[in-house]
């Protein structure tokens, strides 16, 4: 029996999880690893403009990595896959299409989807998808996998009651003060097995009204692609419920530097491609200079607008 009584506990809520139906992990290294393990993968084809924890948890599970050009439409340069290899593909900003994905999976056969970036993309049936939570919602932890393969054993459990207190600090102060208690909690998912979702990231991704989020971020997306029209280097579609506007310009680094200054914070995403691939390079030439725009749920018009005006004010 359960304890009876006392103070009252965190809310538990009951609205529907988008992604509920799948295998609730705690990070997208630990889907990762579930799909090593169930899969028995030996060999990955990874795209080289990508994080590096992914190169990270194969060199770790023993996984030999070859690597393909990524071309500046966001999408593989021909590939093929040699025996018992597996394609890895990543849809950026959302912008590969159901109906590309699917290509791919028919063309390929053994492909991983990773949906970092497009959390309101369907999972596709027999297709091995990967989404992470924390790039969309403010949560802890959380990942969902959806797959056909079983583990082997079971992930372990994991907790996250400790790791809140950046994302109520945020909410109520500013988020320079805990900035650094982000950082860590990204890093301690670093060299760990695979791991359950915590019970309390579960329960706040049954309290969201996605409808809205998804609505919010689409909003957002459009009004940016319209201001930005003829000056971004990216010809992009609008994705559901999209993960940030990617903004390319020749050179994006002042721009990112003047930007923060201004606290409109642009992250530089996997700054591991600077070092890995030479300046000359498709890949480079993405990390650099794609400026990763917010266009989430926590705004609306009014935010879209200042930040339009402040990059046509720089350039």
């Amino acid at each position: 029996m359960r304890e009876i009584g006392g103070y009252i506990e965190f809310e538990r809520y009951r609205g529907e999880m988008l992604h509920g139906e799948g295998i609730k992990l705690d990070c997208g290294r630990s889907c990762l690893i579930y799909l090593i393990s169930a899969k028995k993968i030996r060999k990955l084809l990874l795209p080289y403009f990508m994080c590096d924890s992914v190169i990270e948890t194969c060199q770790r599970y023993k996984v030999a990595c070859r690597f393909y050009n990524v071309g500046p439409d966001l999408r593989p340069g021909p590939v093929e896959l040699e025996e018992d290899e597996y394609l890895y593909l990543t849809n950026y900003y959302g912008q590969l299409s159901q109906e590309e994905i699917k290509a791919y999976s028919a063309k390929y056969r053994r492909v991983i989807v990773d949906n970092a970036q497009a959390y309101f993309a369907p999972p596709l049936p027999g297709v091995d998808t990967i989404y992470t939570c924390r790039k969309f919602f403010g949560v802890p932890d959380g990942a969902v996998l959806f797959t056909d393969a079983a583990a082997a054993a079971e992930p372990e459990p994991s907790e996250s009651y400790d790791q809140m207190t950046y994302l109520l600090g945020r909410f109520e102060r500013t988020a320079s003060e805990f900035y650094e208690m982000s950082v860590r909690n990204n890093k301690r998912f670093r060299n760990q097995p695979a791991r359950k979702m915590s019970k309390l990231t579960e329960n706040l991704l049954h309290s969201f009204d996605y409808a809205y989020i998804q609505k919010q971020r689409e909003d957002n997306f459009r009004y940016l692609g319209e201001r930005f029209a003829g000056i971004n280097r990216l010809k992009l579609t609008l994705p559901p419920g999209p993960y940030a506007y990617p903004l390319m310009l020749k050179d994006a680094s002042n721009i990112r530097k003047e930007l923060i200054r201004e606290k409109i914070y642009i992250p530089v995403l996997w700054p591991n491609v600077l070092s890995e691939c030479d300046a000359g390079t498709v890949e480079y030439d993405l990390a650099m200079n794609i400026l990763p725009l917010p266009c989430d749920q926590r705004y609306d018009q009014v935010q879209m607008e200042y930040i339009a005006e402040k990059v046509l004010a720089l350039l």
